[in-house]
């Protein structure tokens, strides 16, 4: 059975509250009287999970109250596109579906007309971007973490593969400081550097192109659903039915036709690099 994004959360979630509850998955099999392979195929979202099922299991665990709602809310419409976020607690059950679609990728293809993608993003980076969005500063700490962290994806042993279609605007967008942006371009020509991450840029003179409407990640794997992410300021779109998730295919080879090569992407990147060094103190 393909994985949808909100299938994936609810096996995160009910993961997770029996975790907290140190219970394994042979005792949860014997409170409400199902196998324990079956469970795990419920947290691994390989099974479809009814809202009377979550409940039972939710109520076995002790889960209450508004968490309880949350999760149950989760199990309808699990299959039904798209799934848009947009309260707290839904953003934060879509981010740990889209951590656990990312590190089981194969391909991740991240299109970026205006500001770094986010698994290439260096802390200064980052920071700069949560500063100036108006984050609360006790909150920054926390949240680059989860960024930094999410970059494990790309840089562990076995790492997925990244491919970065960036506008030539990011380059000239200064985000923070000239130095926050020379140490960024810094990061992506050693990320590049990597055998799985390929970085191309899109040139100014590339004329009309898809990345114009905006940027989206395409996630590629081998034992789920392909997945379009989209976010806005104050919302959170995942796509995932073959329609939806082809035109965004579409969309990525058109990009790859208008964006220069690897070797010229970089050696632009270098150039800007190499005069925000010179003029980052002015």
């Amino acid at each position: 059975m393909a994985t949808t994004p909100k299938g994936r959360a609810l096996g995160i979630a009910l993961r997770k509250v029996r975790k907290e509850c140190g219970i394994t998955l042979r005792e949860l099999a014997s409170m409400i009287g199902r196998h324990s392979g079956e469970i795990s195929r419920w947290e691994n979202a390989e099974r479809p999970l009814t809202p009377e099922r979550v409940a039972q299991i939710l109520t076995a665990l002790g889960v209450n109250g508004e968490r309880f709602q949350e999760i149950v809310a989760l199990a309808y419409d699990s299959k039904n596109p798209p799934w848009v976020a947009t309260t707290l607690p839904e953003r934060e059950q879509q981010l740990s579906a889209l951590i656990e679609f990312e590190q089981t990728a194969t391909l991740i293809t991240a299109v970026a007309p205006l500001l770094v993608p986010g698994l290439l993003q260096d802390r200064g980076y980052i920071q700069a971007i949560m500063s100036a969005g108006g984050v609360p500063p006790s909150e920054i700490p926390t949240r680059i973490a989860i960024r930094v962290g999410r970059r494990d994806a790309i840089t562990r042993a076995q790492p997925v593969r990244f491919v970065g279609l960036i506008g030539e605007a990011v380059l000239h967008q200064v985000v923070g400081s000239r130095k926050v942006m020379a140490q960024q371009l810094r990061h992506l020509g050693e990320m590049n550097g990597r055998p799985n991450v390929s970085l191309r840029v899109i040139p100014y003179k590339s004329g009309w192109h898809p990345a114009l409407e905006g940027a989206f990640t395409l996630i590629d794997s081998d034992n789920a659903t392909p997945i379009v992410q989209l976010e806005n300021r104050r919302s959170t779109l995942l796509l995932h039915e073959e329609d939806d998730v082809s035109a965004y295919q579409e969309a990525i080879e058109q990009l790859q036709s208008a964006a220069l090569n690897e070797h010229d992407s970089i050696k632009l990147i270098s150039g800007v690099f190499e005069r925000l060094e010179k003029n980052r103190d002015t």
